[in-house]
């Protein structure tokens, strides 16, 4: 039994570090930056996601990480926002891990993620 509740402690304070690793950015926030084409939005979710409907601007993850620094502006300050399916969801991770490690500074996370923008009937586009 203790061991049993060392290991859920052990997962959830790795669970809360590991989602404070970016800063939170809300839906409203997301769908203004969409909107007004101000930041680059990654979603990290698998490509039968991605064409069902991501957010209006989003980049496939799995289409643009293999030419990722071609597929960002040269301003490293530029405002660059990763999703994937739900706060539970860690895939976006490694969409932002990869856009910090080419010196982006202002990378953010929307934890709602896809399940959340459509849960709050915010507008998606499918893929072409």
């Amino acid at each position: 039994m203790k061991k049993l509740i060392a290991l859920m402690a052990a997962a959830l304070v790795s669970a809360s570090v590991y989602a404070g690793e970016f800063p939170d950015i809300s839906m409203q926030e997301v769908k203004a930056a969409s909107a007004a084409r101000t930041a680059v939005i990654i979603d990290a979710n698998s490509p039968s996601s991605y064409q069902a409907g991501h957010v209006p601007g989003a980049l496939s993850w799995a289409e643009i990480k293999g030419d990722l620094a071609a597929k960002l502006p040269a301003d490293k300050n530029t405002l660059i926002i990763a999703y994937c399916g739900n706060p539970h969801c860690g895939a976006y991770a490694q969409a932002a891990k990869a856009v910090e490690k080419l010196g982006y500074t202002n990378v953010k996370h929307m934890a709602a993620g896809i399940d959340g923008w459509n849960e709050a009937k915010m507008p998606t586009e499918s893929a072409k």
